[in-house]
């Protein structure tokens, strides 16, 4: 079950500001700090408590670990030690290879390493046992607070370390990174472009390296000039080989970090060259212009210093370029903004987010191939306005990205495989029903519908009025998710709420499940069975205890309509409907739906088969009725038509 997402409406992008506290005390990193410090005790977390429940939750420690602080480690610990370098991660016995080529690259980038890893803090007087990170969730910054407790095994962290013994910055960052997503055993296994954007909030893209543009060199040098993280990586086709050794050194299944892209001066001409950084800290490429191979030998002094070349078992190395190609076949790129790199030009982007969920029953209704339940997907809607510079097209990268799924691991969950289609959208308002989707071919799509945490791509369309519809591949699959739209001009996306509608969704929250419309069922059922004679007497709607003429007149013409608008949808005549056709339904029925208060009432009102009853159906119409006259009762100088049809098409 995800959480239900509370505002559809589009957001601007988070700033780089201040970071949201997120301790259960609601306290800050230094309210915190501070009040050890008063009392004179160190810092112990009770949101990430130094036991197994932290480590493991499927299985038991291998190995006796023995949570330790770095003091109790070594004699003289540092929290960075001659600033924070690539050389500074080494993996442990945790497979999150794909965390620490993040950061590794995170390294390279001083402003972003030091928005993610605060330099106010250190093993200094006023230490307290209490360190924090900041990671980027969502759209929003968020600052976690940890204890320095790290696990131990023979007086030996386990998991990331730094080469110096005595340095500790990336293990506690690490054991933040573990928190934020609920355990350690959580960052097993992953994709480095996914730590990259908790790191940075950038954008990301991926290359398939042998189907990569002829000018993919001038990519990465244009990518790293830029100060965006890249990694790569080795296909494996089988689980067999994850983590084989390739004759050439190169480790399979493996995130490596792209560290440096330079030309040499080799016997009279330019050597394209690459760096690259296990996050082992051994291990290396032993091809050609690998640490102690000849070509060095050809090269001056100076230019191997200018390269920071040095023959050390360190876990880096360079190979040429055109080996590279041959040997790697997935590039990672985090763009801090989305521009294209093979663009020389940069850009000021527009940035968008839309918050939602797939919600089974009624909102999860999987991609294309299942039209029946495609068409209740959640539908964005999109409006390009200004052509690109220059261009007839109208340019934007849409970035799908589930949530929460790695910190829901222990319950079961899964990365889901998601994607999205982009339709034209017709000139009528509203959410699109089943038969345009039927007729109309999408304008643009996502390349693939893959199980990663965030599709994203990029687009060029002619401006103008479209809905993007993002899905899961399989209906009935719920999670939370987040849309970014990045745009080189303005891209206006749906209005915000009104303060009416915002007065109307507290009403309806107020009142739902509190107005009884139990005796009207009587009626409905009568009059469902072709019965006409039902008693008319003791149905109470103004209040009053008693039913007027006028009163029961206008909710018996209601309730004729209500039942055969049921009727239309119970297409077996089996006295239920599904609940994916309730929004279709509720529509005949004069009611426009965003998709937050439409879950809320598949999930009151459908069964475990996603069908709803005759009752509940007509109880969830009354009860809409009923709100919506009181609503209308608080507004009576406005004289517009106010529906329930907010953030979303």
């Amino acid at each position: 079950m995800p959480y239900l997402y509370r505002d559809s409406k589009p957001r601007p992008p988070a700033l780089p500001g201040a970071a949201c506290a997120t301790h259960s005390s609601g306290k800050a990193y230094e309210e915190l700090r501070q009040e050890c410090l008063r009392r004179g005790v160190l810092f112990e977390d009770p949101d990430f408590p130094a036991c197994n429940s932290s480590l493991f939750f499927s299985e038991k420690p291998p190995i006796p670990f023995i949570w330790k602080r770095p003091g109790d480690i070594v004699k003289d610990p540092k929290f960075i030690l001659g600033g924070a370098m690539r050389t500074d991660i080494c993996q442990g016995d945790l497979g999150d290879c794909w965390l620490l080529a993040a950061i590794a690259s995170l390294t390279l980038n001083e402003k972003t390493l030091a928005r993610v890893v605060p330099l106010d803090q250190n093993f200094g007087p006023d230490y307290a046992g209490i360190f924090h990170f900041q990671f980027w969730q969502h759209n929003e910054w968020l600052d976690v607070v940890i204890d320095d407790q790290l696990p131990t095994f023979k007086g030996r962290l386990v998991f990331l370390h730094s080469a110096e013994h005595n340095e500790f910055w990336s293990a506690l960052l690490e054991k933040a990174y573990a928190k934020l997503n609920g355990s350690y055993e959580a960052l097993k296994g992953g994709s480095t472009i996914e730590a990259m954007e908790d790191f940075t909030g950038g954008v990301g893209e991926m290359y398939e390296v042998k189907k990569a543009p002829d000018n993919f060199y001038e990519i990465l040098e244009k990518a790293l000039k830029r100060c965006s993280l890249v990694c790569c990586s080795i296909n494996i086709s089988s689980a067999v080989e994850s983590e084989a050794k390739t004759p050439f050194g190169l480790i399979k299944g493996h995130a490596y970090s792209v560290t440096g892209i330079d030309e040499v001066s080799y016997r009279g001409r330019q050597v394209q060259l690459i760096r690259i950084r296990n996050p082992w800290g051994q291990v290396e490429w032993n091809g050609p212009w690998s640490d102690n191979s000849l070509e060095w030998r050809s090269v001056s002094p100076s230019e191997q210093r200018r390269l920071s070349q040095a023959a050390l078992d360190d876990g880096e190395f360079w190979m040429k370029f055109e080996d590279f190609k041959v040997h790697f076949d997935k590039v990672e790129i985090c763009n801090l903004t989305p521009d294209a790199l093979e663009d020389s030009t940069a850009h000021k982007w527009e940035v968008t987010i839309h918050q939602g969920s797939w919600v089974r029953g009624s909102t999860a209704g999987g991609c294309r191939n299942f039209l029946e339940t495609f068409w209740t997907n959640p539908q964005i809607k999109l409006h390009l306005t200004e052509k690109d510079d220059g261009q007839d097209d109208c340019t934007f990268i849409a970035a799908l990205m589930q949530k929460d799924r790695r910190k829901l691991k222990k319950l079961g969950a899964e990365m889901l495989t998601i994607g999205y289609a982009i339709y034209e959208s017709p000139a009528r308002d509203g959410h699109l029903g089943k038969d345009f989707f039927r007729y109309h071919p999408s304008k643009a799509r996502s390349k693939t519908y893959i199980n990663l945490r965030e599709v994203s791509n990029r687009f060029k369309l002619p401006p103008g009025d479209y809905i993007l519809v993002p899905t899961t591949f399989e209906p009935h699959q719920e999670a939370d998710f987040c849309l970014r739209i990045f745009s080189e001009k303005k891209a206006i996306t749906d209005p915000q709420e009104t303060e009416e509608e915002k007065q109307f969704r507290a009403l309806f929250e107020q009142i739902a499940g509190k107005v009884s419309a139990k005796p009207l069922w009587v009626i409905a059922r009568c009059r469902k069975r072709g019965d006409t004679s039902a008693p008319t007497q003791d149905y109470q709607t103004s209040g009053n205890g008693k039913l007027e003429f006028s009163e029961f007149k206008v909710f018996w013409e209601k309730m004729k309509k209500w039942i055969n608008i049921f009727l239309q949808f119970d297409f077996n005549k089996s006295g239920s409907m599904s609940s994916y056709e309730l929004r279709s339904a509720l529509k005949a029925a004069g009611y426009q739906l965003n998709n937050y208060l439409l879950q809320l009432i598949v999930l009151r009102y459908s069964d475990e088969q996603f069908q709803i009853e005759f009752d509940d159906f007509l109880n969830c119409l009354i009860r809409l009725e009923n709100a919506s006259r009181v609503f209308q009762a608080l507004s009576v100088k406005n004289k517009e038509f106010i529906n329930l049809n907010i953030g979303e098409v």
